[in-house]
């Protein structure tokens, strides 16, 4: 099933917080939704389950709008606000009132309490769970009716290593059954190892809508670091060659306009000994920041360490 917006625009009075906005999200991968603090992600996710409803443009799935599925939590499931749970309710009695209003086995219930390892603390009050505990609780709601398309808005916030761990394995298990995965992340490290396909938005309008590698490999300049006793006689070398040479703060020379293999070729014809050779390619969040650069809501200042001396 694949998630389809056009035009998508949303006004809140008179602040544009969606512009334009269109993009699809295809069935088998993890996508990641980037963008900076009031980019407009969380109201792009709630217009596709009908929270919101576009002030311009569509959203679909599979070319059906949520409002007109049969059965939404059948095949939609998400996750966009943790808390969003009656605090007096336990796990088990929110979870199962979700599947007698969505007409889902209560059997099922269990099923995904276990997934998501809260089985032992089911019969406890929601509001006294820690922020983790009620991700998790998140996420079983969404599992519930074992739907094809699943969306999730910052789901590792409040988890520890080991569940941020278990969200991405999860993630990529359940995209591996060919289901539709829309995640939100701040987590530029854990997006990078997460998704396959990116769309990156700024002030509500779109940047990219690609993939990761694409993302990245697109908006850098491919550089290899190179290490060597003869560096000068190595440096002249590559420049006679058409490279740019320069010198890497920790003293290494950073070759841009060829490649590893290239290089490592020229070196060994010249007789030149090499002790490293490596390809280095910028990161997910590198390139992001420089990406989304002029699209924050909200730009910071650095702070001037003696101003308060």
């Amino acid at each position: 099933m694949v998630i389809t917006a056009t035009g998508l625009s949303k006004h809140y009075g008179s602040t544009l917080a969606v512009d334009d906005l269109s993009f699809k999200v295809r069935d088998g991968v993890v996508t990641g939704f980037l963008g900076p603090n009031g980019a407009g992600k969380s109201t792009t996710m709630r217009m596709i389950i009908g929270l919101d409803h576009p002030s311009g443009g569509n959203v679909s799935i599979d070319g059906v709008r949520y409002r007109d599925l049969r059965w939404p939590l059948r095949e939609v499931g998400a996750l966009l606000d943790a808390k969003a749970v009656h605090p007096g309710r336990s796990a088990r009695n929110h979870l199962r009132t979700i599947a007698l209003a969505n007409k889902i086995p209560t059997a099922r219930v269990d099923e995904v309490l276990d997934i998501v390892g809260l089985t032992a603390v089911a019969g406890r009050k929601v509001g006294k769970y820690s922020l983790g505990m009620s991700q998790r609780l998140g996420i079983a709601a969404a599992l519930l009716g074992d739907p094809k398309v699943l969306l999730f808005d910052e789901p590792v916030n409040g988890l520890d290593p080991e569940g941020i761990l278990w969200v991405r394995q999860l993630l990529k298990g359940l995209a591996a059954e060919g289901r539709t995965i829309f995640l939100s992340s701040h987590l530029m490290s854990e997006m990078a190892q997460t998704a396959t396909d990116l769309v990156v938005i700024g002030r509500g309008r779109l940047i990219a809508d690609t993939t990761v590698d694409n993302f990245v490999s697109s908006h850098t300049v491919p550089t290899v670091e190179v290490r060597t006793g003869d560096q000068d006689a190595l440096a002249e070398l590559l420049v006679a060659a058409g490279a740019t040479v320069v010198t890497t703060p920790d003293g290494a020379l950073g070759v841009t306009a060829l490649d590893a293999p290239t290089i490592g070729q020229m070196a060994l014809t010249a007789g030149i000994a090499l002790h490293e050779l490596t390809p280095v390619r910028a990161s997910l969040e590198e390139v992001f920041m420089e990406m989304t650069s002029g699209a924050q809501e909200y730009a910071t200042t650095p702070m001037d360490p003696g101003a308060h001396a």
